[in-house]
């Protein structure tokens, strides 16, 4: 049974790193250390001793030039001292089978890098990005959620749906074009869309739909299914009590069941 070692990412404006080596650990991983952007690239911390990278949620950089657009450049061209590509690294990461999951800027920072949806296998090619809500102003509230049964993502896996909160000012999906989107939608990349939890059915209507995402997509996959990117915040979902209407005596599926998947995924290799 192999021992899960996440990683969370930090540094440049991210804040919610605490919180999701915490949900981490409650979701069973053996290890999850936080590490600044600083630590891999001074070589202090190395992606290969580890199996499971978490991105998490903030505001990298300040959202400056677009949502994690300076950080995927400091990604895309940042060495280490001894001379090695981070981005390198990342990829003999993702390569030697780890998983890898986005949450909110992190989710940003991953398309933006191009390690989603990798159409075709294409990775570290932006194929879409994220953009400003079409309501034109800061979302914070909580949403349904659907999960494609078709789609090979492994942290959604025996899933059905779920309640979580989002918080974000550039959540829309943007394609390439629209045979990009046909395409990401033909190969059952879409992990997550926004639902009316009426009728269970995606959803466009606002503020069911936070944001707009065309076809209600809140998160997407890679064609391996290792690596998930996400607008809403799981780990922020961690106990019955952080429910809005927990004292209503509501309740749903914790988003660490996301996080939980993905454990029992390497724990299985």
């Amino acid at each position: 049974m192999a021992r899960v070692k996440a990683l969370v990412l930090t540094g440049y404006g991210t804040n919610c790193e605490q919180e999701s080596a915490h949900a981490a650990r409650q979701s069973g991983a053996d290890e999850a250390d936080i590490a600044y952007f600083s630590d891999i690239s001074s070589g202090h911390v190395r992606m290969e001793n580890y199996n499971f990278l978490i991105f998490p949620g903030g505001f990298l950089d300040g959202d400056d030039l677009g949502s994690a657009q300076a950080a995927a450049l400091r990604w895309r061209f940042a060495k280490t001292a001894s001379g090695e590509l981070v981005l390198d690294q990342l990829r003999a990461f993702f390569e030697a089978g780890g998983i890898i999951l986005g949450i909110c800027n992190g989710f940003q920072l991953l398309v933006k890098l191009g390690l989603l949806p990798a159409l075709d296998g294409k990775y570290f090619e932006r194929q879409v990005s994220l953009s400003n809500n079409d309501s034109a102003r800061f979302e914070d509230r909580w949403v349904t959620l659907g999960v494609n049964p078709k789609c090979p993502c492994v942290f959604t896996k025996g899933i059905e749906s779920l309640y979580l909160p989002v918080r974000h000012g550039e959540g829309k999906i943007v394609p390439l074009d629209q045979a990009t989107l046909d395409k990401v939608e033909a190969n059952n990349l879409v992990a997550l869309r926004y639902i009316d939890p009426a009728s269970g059915q995606p959803t466009q209507q606002y503020p069911l739909n936070p944001n707009g995402s065309p076809n209600a997509i809140a998160g997407l996959t890679d064609p391996t299914g290792r690596i998930l990117g996400l607008m809403p915040h799981p780990e922020a979902y961690n106990h019955p009590c952080n429910h809005p209407g927990w004292t209503r005596g509501e309740t749903s599926a914790l988003g660490l069941t996301l996080l939980e998947a993905g454990v029992r995924y390497l724990r299985a290799l």
